[in-house]
């Protein structure tokens, strides 16, 4: 019998909520301040926007694809072992891109260092507290993945602080000695959850892509992805080419109305339909960049701007992997987190170069259109994967005869829902 303190929705699920919020406040707190050094590294290697681009989306891909296995390794091993190869990976990557004069040794030494860290770091942990919970598990992954939000709000605005005082290259060592540091400490409450190694295997990878909520699902994403990150990259630069500053602090702002988000909607998602409103942050999120379209230089607007985005990120981030516990059960959390997030790192891969070329050959508007025209295309993408799920549940709840139908005999099984009853996983 489990100790009382190993038991799901126990105060020890609480200790690794907060060693996943370090976590993330640190391995993100370094990520997006990428933005509050853009225009410096931009100067340095005389490149276009979209080279530059490519430090950012890199290591955005690395550290989603690498989440495939981490959150798989992380449903074996526990999560603490990760942790501490990403602190060696974060602080040795940052250190040595503090030394490059060669941009593709840069996109290297950055990309790998920080996507492996990161890598370590996000699904295994996000995945660690998913085991912690059931009944307040929305609530829990939105407290743990504030820290996202908070390393984003003091992360942009240090960077850029410490980018004016002693210039990019010592901003990476001293982002690199701290992110790796923080890592260590978070290492100590990292546990794993009750039950982990005992389970039955997740569901394979090959039966998730022939699951349609899962395609178009990852579509979604994708999609999303592609525009998700450009005020991360983009706003401090943004505003730098109209002659003015603050967009570090913008960019910060977005990190502290996500943490509202996230705490607001993750608490919000065990209340409500939870695929309504994911949906709804989707379609904030798009609307959100109408208002950058038509702020131009106007901070006040910027600020609004800021303000709308981050809460429909924050909520977005903070009810994906409940979404995700919701349409495949808690099972192997790790390993479906890992497989999803991998669309994450193709949009991240994508779409800020693309755009970054956009921007250089015509105007930012043009650019943020974009931008807007792929988060609709993921909104229209995510209702059909609400319609799909919504198909499935009935086939599975209340199969014709009052059994499974036969074709899952073959090619799906049962397991318990974390609302209750029987959930129909289709290989």
């Amino acid at each position: 019998m489990a100790k009382r303190s190993d038991r799901v929705d126990s105060a020890a699920g609480w200790v690794v909520v907060g060693a996943t919020t370090i976590t993330l406040f640190a391995v993100f707190g370094v990520v997006y301040s990428f933005g509050a050094m853009f225009t410096a590294i931009r100067d340095e290697f005389g490149v276009g926007k979209g080279q530059a681009a490519l430090f950012f989306s890199i290591t955005t891909f690395i550290y989603f694809i690498l989440g495939v296995f981490t959150g798989r390794l992380a449903d074996r091993y526990g999560p603490r072992p990760l942790l501490l190869v990403g602190a060696a990976a974060m602080g040795i990557g940052l250190f040595l891109t503090s030394l490059v004069n060669n941009i593709v040794v840069g996109y290297l030494t950055y990309g790998i260092g920080a996507g492996i860290g990161v890598g370590c770091a996000y699904v295994p942990m996000v995945a660690a507290v998913g085991g912690w919970f059931e009944r307040d598990r929305t609530k829990a992954m939105g407290v743990a993945v504030a820290g996202i939000g908070v390393g984003t709000l003091v992360g942009a605005p240090l960077a850029k602080q410490l980018v004016i005082s002693y210039g990019w290259r010592t901003t990476f060592v001293a982002l690199g000695v701290g992110s790796a540091a923080l890592l260590v400490v978070a290492s100590l409450g990292a546990k794993r959850p009750p039950g982990a190694g005992t389970q039955e295997a997740p569901p394979p990878l090959r039966s998730l892509l022939h699951d349609r909520r899962f395609t178009w699902l990852y579509t979604s994403m994708t999609f999303l992805s592609a525009g998700l990150f450009v005020p991360m990259i983009y706003l401090d630069d943004y505003l730098e080419a109209q002659g003015k500053g603050g967009g570090a602090l913008l960019i910060g702002i977005i990190g502290a109305a996500s943490v509202a988000g996230r705490l607001a909607l993750g608490a919000v998602g065990s209340k409500v339909d939870l695929m309504r409103l994911y949906q709804c942050c989707v379609g904030a999120l798009s609307a959100s960049y109408v208002i950058w379209i038509f702020a131009g230089a106007n901070y006040t607007v910027l600020v609004v701007f800021a303000l709308c985005m981050g809460t429909a990120y924050g909520g977005w981030i903070a009810l994906s992997p409940a979404v995700t516990a919701h349409l495949f059960g808690p099972l192997g959390l790790g390993g479906v987190l890992g497989a999803l997030y991998t669309s994450a790192g193709i949009g991240g891969l994508v779409g800020p170069p693309v755009i970054g070329v956009v921007i250089d050959a015509t105007t930012y508007k043009t650019a943020i259109a974009l931008a807007i025209a792929l988060s609709v295309l993921s909104l229209l993408l995510l209702r059909k994967a609400t319609r799909v799920a919504a198909s499935t549940a009935v086939d599975a709840v209340q199969p014709s005869e009052g059994h499974v139908p036969a074709e899952s005999t073959a090619s799906a099984w049962l397991i318990p829902s974390p609302e209750g009853g029987m959930r129909l996983i289709r290989r």
